[in-house]
């Protein structure tokens, strides 16, 4: 790990750099003063196809000042922008500069109309038909990865649609989870919860708060054993928005539905994150993003069963 903590890597780079620059000045300089044995007529020697013949002509001045001058060219380049190592160069220009500027310069371009918007109610903005056009290409370009284009999630991944919110489902709510994102945390609980048949039981309880099909006396066998899981999802199993804890009474399974899958819950935990938002955003940008996602979930736009 010392490679990636050292100056090794960048004075390496710099030396590669600075050797290949000059070996091409004194390769252009020894094909210059070397003698090349020729016949009387200025020929090589080397013939091809009966008639062909190599002549030893000197390379052409202009063209060898032009292979001086790209050579130049490279100092002064490596002199002015990145390119010898760590050393950053007097402009001190880099990528990620340029591509915040633009970001910096689109912004303002656009700042004007979300200035409109941000005057607005997020129930207001999530109606209107420009608001909700500009937030879906949001969504499409800093969300759908992880909740799909359509906003209904995967495995372990929250339906936008469905109206059901781990954290609460408020516009004000949404927002903060884009600005900070969220971290959720189900702890390994199999050794609170007691003996491996104790976590099925608790598994068949659970099943059994949302009316799944579930084995009755199990269940009953489980309600105690689920006191150890009470603490987060309440003793009526409808869960915190405080704490981010999954209502278990809904029906809806984030992470996979049957014994098996709350066994596995139970006995694992489970860690999701979701990224904060707003080094990415604008809060115009925010703005207008929550007030689209909360419009999917609260303007018809209902999951399927």
């Amino acid at each position: 790990m010392s490679d990636f903590t050292s100056n090794f890597w960048s004075m390496f780079v710099a030396g590669v750099t600075g050797v290949s620059i000059l070996a091409c000045l004194l390769l252009l300089w020894f094909s210059g003063k070397a003698q090349v044995m020729t016949s009387h007529d200025n020929t090589t020697g080397h013939v091809w196809d009966g008639d062909l013949r190599e002549m030893n002509n000197p390379l052409p001045r202009w063209w060898a000042w032009l292979f001086v001058l790209t050579i130049l060219f490279a100092f002064v380049y490596l002199a002015l922008y990145p390119g010898l190592g760590n050393y950053g160069g007097k402009l001190g220009w880099t990528s990620t500069g340029q591509h915040l500027a633009e970001l910096d310069k689109g912004n303002q371009e656009v700042a004007p109309l979300y200035a409109k918007f941000t005057a607005m109610k997020p129930e207001d903005v999530s109606k209107d038909p420009q608001a909700v056009a500009i937030g879906e290409r949001l969504f499409m370009n800093n969300c759908a990865q992880c909740h799909g284009s359509d906003a209904r999630g995967n495995k372990g991944i929250p339906n936008l649609t469905d109206a059901d919110w781990l954290h609460g489902g408020a516009p004000a709510i949404i927002q903060e989870t884009l600005v900070k994102g969220r971290m959720g945390n189900m702890p390994p609980m199999a050794a609170a919860v007691g003996t491996p048949d104790d976590v099925k039981n608790v598994a068949q309880y659970v099943l059994s708060l949302s009316g799944s099909p579930h084995d009755s006396l199990q269940a009953a066998l489980g309600k105690s054993k689920f006191a150890a899981c009470a603490a987060c999802h309440g003793m009526d199993g409808k869960g915190n928005p405080a704490l981010g804890a999954p209502n278990l009474t809904d029906d809806i399974w984030l992470h996979g539905y049957g014994e098996a899958a709350i066994v596995a819950m139970v006995n694992n935990g489970k860690v999701n994150q979701m990224p904060a938002q707003a080094d990415k955003l604008t809060e115009a940008q925010i703005h207008v993003l929550a007030s689209y996602v909360w419009g999917l979930s609260n303007n018809g736009k209902k999951a399927a069963p």
